[in-house]
């Protein structure tokens, strides 16, 4: 079955920078948009990232653009997320997912990760 492994969250002062990894299995990478979103306690799950599988085109939450990054290693079946200037506001689970529509709402992915939890400490 399709996995798709985050990997790289942790504790990070505001200001700091981390970097997300996806690693996905059992699936033609290529063929997929490949997406990050994140969900705080008490919210819902919201965009922050997506890219085509060419890496281009690609787009942004408002919120993060500027300072993410989200670009892909078809070779490598990776995914990542570059977070940089973070905000504890932005503490939460980062979830990475896969589909085949261009999309920004959680149902436009087919597949998900576990989540890898980012913490952004004041």
């Amino acid at each position: 079955q399709v996995q798709l492994v985050e990997s790289g969250g942790g504790l990070v002062q505001a200001g700091g920078s981390l970097r997300l990894s996806c690693a996905a299995s059992r699936l033609t990478f290529r063929n997929y948009y490949m997406r990050w979103f994140r969900q705080a306690p008490g919210k819902e799950r919201e965009f922050v990232a997506q890219i085509s599988w060419s890496g281009r085109p690609t787009s942004y939450a408002d919120s993060v653009k500027g300072r993410f990054a989200i670009p892909r290693d078809n070779a490598e079946n990776t995914v990542y997320l570059q977070m940089n200037s973070l905000k504890p506001e932005e503490t939460a689970v980062y979830y990475c997912s896969a589909g085949t529509e261009w999309g920004t709402t959680p149902s436009a992915s087919d597949y998900w990760g576990q989540g890898t939890q980012v913490t952004v400490s004041s």
